[in-house]
């Protein structure tokens, strides 16, 4: 029998076509991945979240990157636009630590600060919808939605405030015989030709099943693990950087970072002492 050696590159990348085969809607890589320019598919996810049936998408992005103020941001997995100029904001959260209320309550200021421009009455501020798919029933009510909306407390009665700004949990847990239980299925679905909707299938078979698509997302898959290993690189740069036992050199030499990013690391970190 003939003994076949792989090389360490080789194992790794066989070990990055089985990830992608096992990868999901309901992770938030793939899924902004298959959403991208995806105009299809982001409306047929409003649509069944909302119930509403005119939605109609004129610009998506992923990825994106927003700031308040006093510049902290926070990125957006899918942030749409629809033809009446209502901002969607679509998060996937796997951890149900990533989905808290203040976490919802951030995107949603955030959404909000982008959309009203210099000159904007705040009257005509168009809707937004801040929308957590959470692979868990983190509200723990056993409902496939979860809608969060202010109200107004007028005596003993509760009305509806109506300010526009609405933020959603959708329970990825349910699978009712319904449209949004025909939806958390495919969120969860590894093999696109099991799911229900083909607005979504297609991007995930080609991403999974076609030779571009599956070497994009192994491409994908290779930079974040490059990006993470230059990331952990650096917070071991700075860490020996405030011992002050190694000179820059040897630092440069130990995490095998170039010296001029040491150096840099070096900069930052005195300002923040």
């Amino acid at each position: 029998m003939k003994v076949i050696f792989l090389s360490t590159a080789e194992q790794t990348h066989l070990l990055d076509l089985e990830r992608v085969k096992l990868l999901r809607y309901m992770d938030d890589d793939f899924m902004t991945v298959c959403l991208a320019d995806n105009f299809e598919g982001v409306e047929l996810i409003l649509r069944i979240i909302l119930g509403q049936e005119d939605i109609k998408i004129k610009s998506v992005r992923t990825q994106e990157s927003m700031k308040n103020l006093q510049g902290r941001s926070a990125v957006l997995d899918v942030h749409a636009v629809d033809s009446a100029n209502k901002e969607f904001d679509v998060e996937i959260q796997r951890s149900d630590a990533g989905a808290g209320a203040k976490r919802a309550r951030h995107n949603s200021s955030l959404l909000d600060a982008h959309i009203l421009k210099p000159g904007t009455d705040s009257e005509d501020i168009p809707d937004s919808y801040v929308i957590f798919i959470t692979e868990n029933d983190v509200m723990k009510g056993n409902q496939a939605i979860y809608p969060v909306e202010r109200y107004v407390t007028i005596g003993k009665e509760k009305v509806l405030f109506g300010d526009g700004s609405h933020i959603l949990y959708v329970n990825g847990k349910y699978r009712g015989n319904d449209e949004i239980g025909k939806l958390m299925h495919d969120f969860s679905c590894t093999n696109p030709d099991d799911m229900n909707y083909e607005a979504l299938a297609k991007k995930a078979r080609y991403y999974k099943q076609d030779k571009e698509g599956v070497a994009a997302m192994c491409k994908m898959i290779e930079d974040m693990r490059n990006e993470a290993a230059l990331d952990n690189a650096k917070k071991t740069a700075i860490r020996l950087i405030k011992l002050g036992k190694m000179t820059l050199e040897e630092i440069a030499e130990a995490t095998e970072l170039s010296l001029d990013t040491v150096k840099e690391l070096e900069n930052q970190t005195m300002q923040l002492v």
